[in-house]
């Protein structure tokens, strides 16, 4: 019986980077479990940013937070406010999970260029739509037409799962467009999962999209 492995993590190494990037072995622990807690409170508050990934880097007395988002405007705020902000209450965060802070905290926000190609974008694209409270099959239909149409991708999957249109039993439902390669090391497939938070409980989402092969 096969195993399902995460599309992400079974291509670190061959043509993907890890998203923190340090190694400490006297303060491993602590450093891992500041960058998860920092990681998911960072997805919760800038929800609706449309943030694709948020990655961490140290240095002995420098940490640096890279946010990729296709709405760097909201994120950084008018002459820079919004970060200088998100800047502090992330210092804030650190002294409250009773962490040691770095002496310096540097927060860059990166614009991503083509959101309709980042699996993390186009599920909270979904989640969104699902949330208005439109037709899931039509959100998916026009999801999938939207970033096919884009030349780069050569693939794109959509699943859904719960109690789509309010139904009493939950299901799954799905759409793909071109292929999926996702035993192909060299394949670049981005996966993201999202939830869609409604009335009569919470959708899963799950976007695989295929941008062709990475060469050496």
């Amino acid at each position: 019986m096969s195993k399902t492995v995460h599309p992400y993590a079974f291509r670190i190494g061959v043509i993907r980077g890890w998203k923190s990037r340090w190694f400490n072995l006297r303060k491993y622990r602590f450093f891992l479990k500041m960058d998860i807690l920092i990681r998911e409170w960072l997805e919760k508050k800038l929800r609706g940013m449309y943030v694709e990934s948020i990655e961490i880097e140290r240095s002995p007395n420098r940490m640096n937070v890279i946010v990729k988002t296709s709405r760097p405007g909201l994120v950084i705020g008018r002459k820079g406010e919004g970060s200088e902000k998100l800047k502090n209450e992330i210092r804030k965060k650190i002294a409250k999970m009773g962490l040691e802070i770095p002496r310096e905290i540097n927060l860059n926000v990166e614009e991503v260029r083509f959101p309709e190609t980042r699996a993390k974008i186009v599920a909270q694209m979904v989640a969104e739509n699902l949330e208005k409270r439109f037709p899931f099959r039509r959100v998916m239909k026009q999801t999938i037409e939207k970033v096919i149409a884009n030349k780069d991708v050569k693939g794109v999957k959509i699943a859904l799962a719960g109690r789509l249109g309010g139904a009493e039993m939950s299901r799954r439902e799905w759409l793909k467009r071109g292929r999926i390669p996702l035993q192909t090391l060299r394949a670049d497939v981005d996966f993201a999962s999202e939830r869609a938070h409604l009335p009569y409980g919470h959708l899963g989402i799950k976007v695989w999209i295929y941008r062709g092969e990475i060469l050496e």
